[in-house]
């Protein structure tokens, strides 16, 4: 079901019109429907149910608390790459012996943090970090539980920039290395190698290159002949952002993944971000200034890549829609674009669009992850809003940021 949808050409998110909210609430601000978070994190699960995995969210692709709180009642744990992440984590209510924590650069704190917080595995991935932990362990009388990433090689068809599974990417263990590490963990007295975890990149819109992995993490099993207590599988799973997109098939996935359970006797750890949060939110925004170039008009907007960073960051494409269809055209191309100082402060361009006005609302759609998470006070903008429609009632779970709290810094 589609809960950011038209009725009567007036857009809504679940039972709220976005139109109402653009009267009451300065623009821009971030708009998520939480009864389409709760289904895409079922319809998750539903994919995956034989194998019953430990779903940890990525929290990296949306931290807000408030949202965090909606995913630890569906029975979600996380997926953490800091210390903050970590508490926020906990203060959402999420249980520690749900809660991974990966990243290559985790500090001698963060490291602290986690042993004292008892989280359910630390990911570990490199030998020196490994070597780290066992000290710090071994200072506080503790074993801990870890997971060694593996770097599987597996050149996953995405963007250059959110790619993580290939040999010169800085994540993970190469295959090699990784065997080495394994049939030599007893030299790290006060380290529980617990499971072996990979991550291939982010919005993978193909099954095969998870299917190749699968394979690489058997031979990896059969060589050490370590049977892992968790196989974490990382996340990836990507959305349809343009019309194009064709969407990833998890059925076969889910029946490798299911075998592979069996054979192995292994608990399944998953860690999707955007598949349960991408397409949940809109960022609603008015048309500050209309401008008309050589060959084309620009509107310009008023929130800009400081609010939403995904487009100037990793090329990404969002459709941007009238917040008030009508049936007017608008004369020769459109491109949206935002206020930053900077060229790369632009979002998509139309050769077909709508008549627009100054003052008009448009809202950039599929932004619920990576988002917010990503805005910053870059040329000294306050954070925006964040709301969450519940049916017919809206709710602010992110105050606009009071531009006197910058100067004070």
């Amino acid at each position: 079901m589609s809960y950011i949808r038209y009725k009567n050409k007036n857009l809504f998110v679940e039972g709220v019109s976005v139109k109402s909210l653009t009267s009451k609430l300065s623009t821009p601000f971030y708009l998520y429907s939480k009864s389409n978070i709760a289904e895409n994190y079922k319809s998750f699960f539903n994919n995956f149910k034989k194998s019953n995995p430990l779903i940890c969210f990525s929290v990296k692709a949306n931290s807000n608390i408030q949202i965090l709180k909606v995913l630890k009642k569906m029975g979600s744990g996380a997926d953490v790459v800091s210390g903050g992440e970590l508490l926020k984590a906990i203060k959402s209510g999420i249980k520690p012996n749900k809660i991974v924590f990966s990243g290559v650069g985790k500090s001698e704190d963060e490291i602290k943090l986690a042993i004292r917080k008892k989280i359910l595995l630390i990911n570990v991935e490199s030998e020196n970090e490994a070597i780290l932990i066992n000290k710090i362990a071994g200072g506080l009388k503790k074993k801990i539980a870890i997971g060694i990433r593996l770097n599987p090689d597996i050149n996953a068809p995405t963007h250059k920039k959110i790619s993580t599974g290939k040999a010169e990417d800085k994540f993970g263990l190469s295959k090699t290395n990784l065997i080495s590490f394994c049939l030599n963990i007893k030299k790290l007295k006060n380290l529980k190698l617990n499971a072996i975890s990979v991550h291939i990149g982010s919005q993978i819109l193909s099954e095969n290159p998870f299917k190749k992995t699968l394979k690489v993490l058997e031979e990896i099993i059969e060589k050490t002949k370590i049977y892992f207590k968790f196989v974490d599988l990382g996340g990836g799973f990507g959305i349809t952002y343009k019309k194009n997109d064709k969407k990833i098939n998890l059925k076969s996935y889910s029946n490798l993944v299911d075998k592979f359970k069996k054979k192995y006797d292994c608990n399944i750890i998953f860690e999707p971000g955007r598949a349960i949060l991408g397409n949940t939110a809109i960022l609603v925004t008015k048309v500050q200034y209309l401008k008309k170039g050589s060959n084309k008009t620009f509107a310009i907007l008023n929130a800009g890549m400081n609010d939403f960073m995904r487009t100037a960051l990793y090329d990404a494409v969002h459709n941007i829609i009238p917040v008030v269809k009508n049936n007017k055209k608008n004369k020769g191309p459109l491109e949206f674009v935002g206020p930053i100082c900077e060229t790369t402060c632009k979002f998509v361009k139309y050769n077909k669009y709508q008549k627009l006005n100054q003052s008009d609302y448009v809202a950039i759609s599929d932004v619920g992850a990576y988002g917010a998470s990503l805005s910053s006070n870059y040329n000294t903008k306050p954070l925006i809003a964040e709301i969450i429609i519940n049916k017919s009632k809206a709710r602010i779970i992110r105050k606009k940021q009071d531009i006197k709290s910058l100067l004070k810094q």
